[in-house]
């Protein structure tokens, strides 16, 4: 049969308490049998070896009225031997038979033959003790003119069930009590222990239903306050995997939206350019170069989206390579800006570039930064009205290397700032297709200097312009050492 937490903790309690005092009982009283046969002996060996009666005892022995003469020495020394004729008395036996010649107890026929008994017979001291037997005894032998006589002491142990009786009532009584005072404790015991694993319980199953609302909180400092603080910080650590699962899903179906999208606008231009060329037949020279041309420049532009593709799909698997080296981040600054000077001409851009610093070399994968740096160029200038102003400056800070990219374009509104990494995230979806972007160009960016364990930072006002800004350490990505 199943019992709760709450009904084991009572009986777990209640076992203890019996088993304790169980093992106290027993041990007292065994230390009380113990106790008393130790004293008997103790005592019977003291008296007997006073100089006096045993003087007196073998004087009497040489009478001829010995047994009743030897009696009477003895029923003297009755306080000191402990004689009470209830449970300890003295005898005086024959020598050679043992039968009982005088003495102070009811026995008046013989006494059971014991090996104390067997042992004075023989002319031995008859004092080995036996806790098993049902009486203490001892046994001296005396020899005289008159005959040989055993002074025999007995002990029934009569005082020693006695008290043991009352010491078990006692015990029995402590034990009623204690268990009255344990089941009372292991309730409140168990109360305390089972409550708030209850209260675990439930929130357990209210997360295990998906229900985030209302987590365990406790204080205590105990095992059950850390494992209740530590499920609630596992039911917070699930309900964020879970958002963040929501979010990946939905970022998933965005994501695959997106693609469709984005791959299906060129497609539609080159079926709609390619069908119209196939259908003319006399469509003027200088036109069927044009539609040409805008099917190369879709084609190309569908390729880029597939070349972006390949590189974040091999980002998030891990598989792409870098080849880390050690190169000039200054030269590598001027050849971007050198790449970038002519597109910048063709919209009459003021196009500059600056050091701040001297610039050290560093380890990277210099094409791919350079990458990044083309894409943070040729951003500002996609975004930036003919006529505009961009910068680029460079320079050293600590252990790391920055480049900034700063122009006097459109901006982007606050609530963009924060996305604009995020895959095919664009501002202006309009003016960024018109453009050839693919809205993949920051999220690579990203991943490449994140990869470098570097930064990436951008910052900008609507109608005043954009800051972008690159940091790398010197030594590169620490796992590359």
């Amino acid at each position: 049969m199943n019992k709760s937490l709450y009904t084991k903790l009572v009986l777990v309690m209640l076992l203890l308490i019996i088993s304790l005092m169980s093992v106290v009982g027993a041990f007292l009283m065994n230390e009380i049998r113990a106790f008393y046969l130790e004293d008997f002996y103790k005592k019977m060996k003291t008296v007997f070896e006073t100089p006096e009666l045993a003087e007196d005892l073998y004087s009497a022995a040489n009478d001829s009225s010995a047994p009743s003469k030897m009696a009477g020495i003895l029923k003297a020394y009755s306080g000191q031997l402990g004689i009470d004729s209830r449970s300890r008395n003295y005898y005086i036996l024959s020598g050679e038979t043992g039968a009982i010649l005088a003495g102070s107890g009811t026995e008046t026929a013989s006494l059971a033959i014991t090996p104390n008994i067997l042992a004075a017979i023989g002319g031995n001291t008859g004092d080995v003790s036996d806790r098993s037997a049902s009486y203490m005894d001892v046994a001296l032998p005396f020899k005289g003119s008159s005959g040989s006589y055993i002074v025999y002491i007995k002990d029934n142990k009569s005082a020693v069930r006695e008290l043991s009786s009352v010491l078990f009532g006692i015990i029995a009584e402590a034990l009623l009590v204690g268990l009255i005072i344990s089941v009372l404790l292991s309730l409140l015991l168990a109360k305390a222990m089972v409550t708030p694993i209850v209260s675990l319980t439930k929130a357990a199953e209210r997360v295990a239903a998906g229900d985030f609302s209302s987590k365990p909180v406790s204080d205590a400092q105990d095992e059950i306050g850390v494992l209740t603080r530590t499920f609630g910080s596992m039911a917070s650590q699930l309900e964020k995997t879970l958002d963040d699962l929501k979010k990946s899903e939905a970022m998933r179906r965005e994501f695959v939206a997106n693609v469709s999208h984005e791959l299906r606008t060129p497609i539609t231009s080159i079926r709609s350019y390619a069908e119209t060329l196939y259908d003319s037949t006399d469509m003027p020279e200088d036109m069927e170069k044009e539609f040409l041309g805008v099917i190369v420049k879709e084609s190309d532009r569908m390729t880029k989206i597939v070349q972006d593709l390949l590189m974040l799909s091999k980002f998030d698997a891990g598989s792409i390579e870098f080849t880390f080296e050690r190169f000039s981040f200054e030269q590598s600054v001027r050849d971007v800006y050198n790449a970038m000077l002519l597109e910048a001409q063709k919209h009459n851009h003021s196009f500059k570039v600056e050091f701040r610093t001297p610039i050290p070399c560093i380890v990277g994968d210099r094409a791919r930064i350079e990458q990044v740096m083309i894409n943070m160029v040729s951003n500002a200038i996609k975004y930036t009205r003919d006529g505009g102003r961009i910068e680029i400056t460079a320079g050293q800070k600590e252990d790391m290397v920055w480049v900034s990219v700063r122009d006097n374009g459109i901006g982007i509104p606050r609530n963009d700032v924060d996305k604009v990494f995020d895959r095919f995230y664009r501002v202006d979806k309009a003016r960024s297709r018109e453009s050839g972007g693919t809205g993949l160009g920051l999220s690579i960016a990203k991943e490449i200097v994140s990869r470098h364990n570097g930064r990436i930072e951008l910052t900008s006002k609507p109608g005043k312009g954009t800051i972008i800004t690159m940091s790398l350490p010197l030594e590169g990505p620490v796992n590359e050492g």
